[in-house]
């Protein structure tokens, strides 16, 4: 998983090339063994170019999808605008709540308070969210989050009738906050839910990692029968 897009791009156009290099070596190294009549070694050259076409299978799915950085670009949604119209949100909510003390000051602090544990529900949501990899388990969190965004609606629909009336600025500024928050944290689960860092990565070590052993294991034993060759040769 890279940082940058074209972090992204460099890391998965070095993994073609290095993949290239294995291609090219191992059509040369089938051709001279060809021409020398070594079978078994051809046998195993191709037991070996069979687990490496299934590595270049999985490197083709798993490269396009580290690449987009779905995961790592909600991240940074969630770290940086989210994170700032969460505060936005919050001073605007305290300020309304203190601004022109009445006689529910005290009912209009709670539920600036309890607006805010709402929207902060939700953006400590996020991050579980963005490394979630089950859709069963990320659409019961998309539920969670839909029912605090609401109580944080009705939050802020209340503490306009408790508030005092100098409070309308603080109020309004409040109320673009949160949609701003909630424009971004659409964002954030869109990217999210495409998931593609962390399909990459469950590929990579998964499966691909099973391949990749057995590729190497397959080169020992070509190496191994080269070698008798070799033996053969000084004797």
């Amino acid at each position: 998983m890279a940082d940058t897009d074209d972090l992204a791009a460099a890391a998965s156009a070095e993994a073609r090339r290095a993949r290239h290099v294995v291609e090219r070596d191992v059509q040369q190294l089938q051709g001279i063994l060809a021409s020398l009549g070594y079978r078994e070694d051809l046998r195993s050259l191709d037991q070996f170019s069979s687990r490496f076409a299934e590595y270049r299978r999985l490197d083709d799915e798993i490269l396009p999808l580290a690449a987009e950085n779905t995961n790592v670009k909600a991240q940074r949604l969630s770290f940086g605008p989210a994170r700032e119209a969460v505060d936005a949100f919050r001073s605007s909510m305290d300020a309304a709540a203190r601004t022109g003390a009445t006689k529910d000051t005290c009912r209009a602090e709670a539920v600036a308070a309890r607006a805010q544990l709402d929207v902060l529900e939700i953006e400590v949501a996020h991050a579980r969210h963005i490394a979630e990899a089950e859709d069963a388990a990320m659409t019961r969190m998309e539920g969670l989050m839909t029912v605090s965004a609401a109580d944080a609606r009705k939050a802020l629909d209340e503490l306009r009738t408790i508030a005092s009336p100098q409070a309308a600025r603080q109020l309004d500024a409040a109320a673009g906050a949160l949609d701003r928050f909630m424009s971004v944290h659409k964002e954030i689960i869109t990217l999210s839910r495409r998931n593609n860092d962390v399909r990459s990565l469950a590929l990579s070590l998964g499966r691909k990692r099973t391949v990749s052993a057995e590729c190497e294991a397959q080169l020992q034993v070509l190496e191994e029968v080269l070698a008798q060759h070799q033996f053969t040769a000084t004797r």
